[in-house]
């Protein structure tokens, strides 16, 4: 538990950071494209604006996700997080894609004079430097929760969207930084202020394929998905290593929240025992997987015989015990 508590205690640092920092570009992202009329500075407000909302609308997440279960919703509301965890990808796509897309079009058909581009690399710079504070943030929180895993399975097996979503912001951030810098040098290097709405444009492809990939992982969350194929073994193991236990039917298991997960466990009994022994036998079961596993903040057991239960494929890697004479 109490590492639990730390871990949110540490994901709200990581929102609250990325927050301050885009609110602050922001500002100064917009002051530039005003002074300077560049196309790809207000790609990035607008950048910016997006990312604050989107953490704004995670932190309402993470507390609504919170709420105790009751009777319209008898798991909690921890799904909740997931679904903006969704609409977050919505926006980062329609906002801040469509509108970097549209406004480097305008400004290729249409191109506006030149000026000077120092405010742009005082922005730029100043961008880089709070971006990069919270993306190291983000980074490090992403690290410690990676463990042995790569980071790209890492980033497929979280069930928590507020980790990697704030860590592909602020990279998208950073690589958008760095388009609209190539944007501004470039206009002014070949006098063609076109450029810098081909690095909108540029910066607005960039924000959809990280929309995509985070709307696909959202996705799959508010669906629901499985534990870590690790919980469902140990699920296994405790569950068919009791004497009274001829076999494990199946385990199924779902995430009703990035700490919360709901198991249904179908397993044969011996045929000798009473129905009181049964369920003296499931309460030790369930005290045990809750003793071993916490995250499991539902358990349910199901006597049955395994001729008459529907098996489902084990998750790879991973074989049900055999069954026991």
């Amino acid at each position: 538990m109490a590492d639990s508590l730390a871990d949110r205690v540490r994901a709200n640092l990581v929102l609250f950071g990325a927050l301050a920092a885009n609110l602050g570009i922001g500002i100064a992202k917009f002051v530039a494209a005003a002074i300077t009329g560049s196309s790809s500075m207000l790609s990035e407000g607008f950048h910016s604006c997006v990312d604050s909302l989107n953490q704004i609308l995670l932190l309402y997440g993470q507390r609504q996700a919170k709420r105790p279960p009751d009777a319209a919703h008898p798991f909690g509301y921890g799904r909740e997080l997931y679904f903006w965890a969704f609409i977050v990808a919505l926006m980062i796509f329609a906002l801040g894609a469509g509108l970097s897309v549209y406004e480097g079009w305008q400004h290729v058909i249409h191109p506006e004079p030149l000026k000077p581009p120092l405010v742009n690399y005082v922005v730029i710079a100043l961008g880089l430097a709070l971006e990069g504070s919270s993306w190291f943030l983000a980074m490090r929180e992403f690290a410690q929760a990676k463990g042995e895993h790569g980071w790209w399975q890492t980033f497929r097996r979280s069930k928590d969207p507020a980790a990697f979503m704030v860590l592909f912001e602020d990279s998208a951030a950073i690589i958008g930084l760095l388009f609209a810098a190539l944007g501004v040098w470039s206009s002014h290097a070949f006098q063609r202020p076109e450029l810098d709405g081909y690095a909108s444009i540029a910066i607005g492809c960039l924000l959809a394929v990280v929309a995509g990939f985070l709307a696909r992982e959202s996705k799959g969350l508010l669906i629901g998905e499985r534990a870590d194929p690790a919980v469902v073994a140990e699920v296994y193991r405790l569950v068919d290593g009791h004497s009274a236990i001829v076999a494990v039917n199946h385990v199924r298991t779902i995430h009703t929240a990035p700490e919360s997960v709901f198991v249904a466990i179908s397993a044969d009994f011996r045929d000798e025992m009473t129905m009181g022994e049964g369920e003296r036998l499931i309460e030790e079961i369930e005290r045990k997987l809750k003793a071993a596993l916490p995250q499991l903040s539902s358990i349910y057991i199901r006597p049955e015989k395994r001729e008459d239960a529907v098996i489902v494929a084990a998750p790879p890697a991973i074989e049900p015990p055999a069954a026991r004479g």
